[in-house]
């Protein structure tokens, strides 16, 4: 098949080895960052915080955060142009949601008069959280939503990447504490350009199930 979305997903892999030399520029940073902010999630609820990895000063304080465990993801702590912490709220208040209510109106996407109406979207959020008001599953499951819209931005902008679940949420907690702001950050996307002759899976066949093992149509 032939079609720029497919061409965007056959390009795109998972970068083993960065070139440390090569950097992202500001113009395709800006992109990265207004699409990532325009992701989807349910109810709008938007209930994440994404930390930007760019000078070395930050570099370090990531690479730091691999002293217990997770090793084979440090290098590119440093090596990576960039890397973002993808954090989720583990605890999504009616409060917190008001505040996109109001941006929902301020936009010109709701009428004024609906706000109530669409308030009541946040028994969805209710229905997703414990007694201690703990709705992290549910919020965490909106931050994938956001990864991979930016994998596909990436593979558009002929950007590699690595999507690491292989990262210490608890010393990034510590680390990223202000920055953070009580989210909670299990998962970070480092991106950059691939190292010519290091990247073991650099230019590799796709491996994807067959078709009809994936999809059922009805």
């Amino acid at each position: 098949m032939s079609h720029p979305i497919i061409s965007d997903l056959n390009r795109r892999y998972t970068a083993k080895s960065y070139d440390a030399e090569k950097r992202i520029s500001q113009d395709d940073m800006a992109i990265i960052k207004q699409a990532i902010r325009l992701s989807a999630s349910s109810i709008n609820s938007q209930p994440w915080k994404f930390v930007i990895i760019e000078s070395n000063e930050a570099k370090a304080r990531f690479h730091n955060t691999f002293a217990n465990k997770h090793q084979f993801n440090q290098p590119h702590a440093k090596a990576a142009s960039h890397t973002i912490l993808l954090a989720y709220d583990p605890m999504f208040t009616k409060e917190k949601f008001a505040k996109r209510v109001d941006a929902e109106v301020t936009s010109g996407h709701l009428p004024a008069e609906m706000y109530d109406m669409f308030m009541g979207a946040y028994a969805f959020a209710e229905a997703n959280t414990d007694e201690t008001g703990f709705n992290g599953h549910w919020t965490k499951a909106q931050v994938y939503i956001a990864l991979g819209n930016l994998l596909h931005t990436l593979a558009r902008l002929g950007i590699d990447s690595t999507p690491m679940e292989g990262v210490d949420a608890e010393l990034i907690g510590k680390e990223f504490k202000d920055e953070l702001d009580g989210h909670v950050c299990e998962v970070a996307l480092a991106m950059g350009y691939h190292k010519d002759g290091e990247d073991y899976n650099h230019g590799l066949p796709k491996a994807r199930l067959a078709m009809d093992d994936v999809i059922t149509t009805l």
